[in-house]
């Protein structure tokens, strides 16, 4: 860990962080990542996920993973010292970020008017289940209630199968990431703009139906919903995950210069030629006979022949690691995307590497993911309120 980088992006901005559980935080930590001063404010029984993953030296690594670069205070906004508290950190800040239902702030005393009053130009970053308005804007929602809402289950799997949710997490990440754009958005604009302040609200459902990509221009140009294709592709072929003689591989040719190439690296000439396989569309309505042949040709081989041969011919092709053998690839160990960290209290563990990669000014683990309230004097210090 190292002192703050007063050259990173968002270097000198404060950011209150209200939310809880997984969107939120992981929103607030790539602000913190990217240098903004993050006050992560906790209830006396601490952030749900303390307490979930598994945990070492008593503290949750899953906590750990989504709250570096992060301090902690405790604080009750409906009591009266932890409303002068919050006041007192609102007008300090430039961002606030909550994840309660719609209202909730409204009903605490922290509604829109009064944050102007506290803090002009603040930056206000509400995360939602559903969104600010509409007839749902007030039913409860987590990760797999937005999977579903959303169509993204019903893509994922095969037509024979039930519908499929993502093993991670998904619109709680992608949320989150929308959330820092708006909230980097907010803060340009402002900039730009005499400190004019901003809203910013993404939800859940939202951030899901907005990665429903060609499968709702498909549906938005025909009337037809696309039907689920498991690991091969609606719109390209041969497109998915191949048995070799050992492993199965993952191979994307996803048009005619790929497909070339696949068929020169696998020796199938004949259907390089072949006058019923020229398009992806043609692909597509040939794919069990182009599939089957991919596989014979895979079947006398192994996987390690097969990557490294599709390579050099300038294929698409992965190993399907799992997480083990992912941490293990040089690739990944290359871009640091596993950091150790020292924990003051709890030794050394180890997160998750920074995806942005900044020639000039890059992101670095300045603070260990904190402990519950470890910051709450040093804090109320800084506001000059008393300690407790």
């Amino acid at each position: 860990m190292t002192d703050n980088l007063s050259g990173q992006p968002l270097a000198g901005y404060r950011v209150v962080d209200l939310s809880r559980v997984l969107s939120g935080p992981f929103l607030t930590q790539m602000l913190g990542d990217l240098g903004a001063d993050v006050i992560k404010v906790e209830a006396e029984v601490g952030d749900t996920v303390r307490t979930q993953g598994d945990q070492v030296d008593g503290f949750s690594w899953y906590f750990a993973g989504f709250n570096r670069n992060k301090r902690s205070i405790v604080l009750n906004p409906k009591t009266p010292e932890g409303k002068i508290t919050l006041e007192a950190l609102i007008r300090s800040a430039d961002v606030l970020v909550e994840n309660f239902r719609p209202g909730v702030m409204e009903r605490l005393g922290f509604g829109a008017e009064r944050l102007e009053e506290l803090r002009p130009g603040l930056i206000s970053c509400a995360v939602t289940g559903f969104g600010a308005d509409g007839p749902y804007r007030d039913r409860p929602a987590f990760d797999f209630i937005a999977q579903a809402m959303s169509g993204f289950m019903s893509s994922n799997g095969r037509e024979s199968d039930p519908p499929l949710r993502s093993g991670l997490p998904i619109s709680d990440l992608v949320t989150g990431i929308y959330g820092a754009l708006g909230v980097t958005a907010a803060l340009l604009r402002r900039e730009r703009n005499a400190g004019a302040g901003e809203h910013v609200d993404v939800s859940l459902t939202n951030s899901m139906i907005s990665l429903q990509a060609y499968l709702a221009s498909n549906y938005f140009a025909s009337g037809q919903v696309t039907p689920r294709t498991g690991n091969d592709h609606p719109i390209a072929a041969p497109y998915g995950l191949f048995d070799t003689a050992d492993d199965p591989i993952a191979v994307a040719p996803n048009d005619n210069v790929f497909f070339g190439r696949l068929m020169d690296a696998l020796d199938l000439p004949e259907l390089k030629s072949d006058p019923d396989l020229q398009s992806n569309h043609q692909r597509v309505a040939n794919r069990e006979r182009l599939n089957k042949a991919v596989v014979d040709r895979l079947a006398t081989a192994g996987a390690a022949h097969w990557i490294e041969k599709l390579n050099v011919s300038g294929v698409p092709c992965s190993r399907v690691n799992d997480v083990a053998s992912l941490f293990a690839d040089p690739q990944v160990q290359s871009q640091e995307m596993a950091l150790e960290i020292e924990h003051p209290a709890h030794g050394s563990m180890t997160v998750l590497g920074f995806p942005m990669k900044f020639r000039e000014a890059p992101c670095v683990v300045r603070t260990h993911p904190p402990d519950l309230g470890e910051h709450t004097d040093e804090i109320l210090a800084e506001l000059g309120l008393k300690s407790r």
